[in-house]
């Protein structure tokens, strides 16, 4: 009986072991990739070469990476080169800006770039949503509701703007 619980210790520490392995690789993997990305980017940027879409990227990594200013220096770069004629891919810049001042708590310019980013596109659902977001920050709570409900006449099953909505009607019910 003590082989037999010995042994699954060891198969259970062996499988634990293979789990975390597997785990770490993928991190190293993706770190790896994203950092390769970066390189090769700032490359592109350095030599003149990139597009607005190379900007872009650029500005999301700087963003993952809580690189704020960088982050907005390459998404303001990308919007000046944007196509007009893309106003989707527009939206998603103007989006990832209103994103990078929000996580600075700067949520005036944040508003700002999140409403750029919904004229661009005014059914983007998770524009309206970070716009919901932004406006409940700056305890602007009738206009947050609005927004989430704007994002559901939209998407009706989205989770953000359900759960959002429905703890922002609780907020402004009367009590009687």
């Amino acid at each position: 009986m003590d082989l037999v619980l010995q042994s699954s210790y060891l198969a259970g520490l062996l499988t634990l072991l293979v789990v975390a392995a597997v785990l770490v690789a993928r991190q190293v993997w993706r770190t790896r990739t994203t950092e390769t990305r970066l390189t090769q980017l700032q490359a592109q940027v350095n030599g003149g070469q990139a597009t607005p879409a190379d900007y872009y990227e650029l500005g999301s990594i700087y963003l993952r990476k809580k690189l704020y200013v960088q982050c907005i220096n390459q998404l303001q770069k990308a919007i000046k080169l944007w196509d007009k004629d893309d106003p989707a891919g527009l939206a998603k810049v103007y989006n990832a800006l209103g994103y990078a001042y929000f996580s600075q708590e700067q949520y005036d310019l944040a508003i700002r770039n999140y409403k750029e980013a919904l004229k661009c596109q005014p059914d983007y659902v998770t524009g309206l949503n970070n716009l919901g977001h932004a406006y409940e920050k700056k305890k602007l709570t009738a206009q947050a509701l609005e927004m989430y409900e704007q994002a559901l006449t939209i998407a009706p099953d989205n989770a953000t703007a359900k759960q959002r909505a429905n703890s922002l009607r609780k907020r402004l019910a009367p009590t009687t």
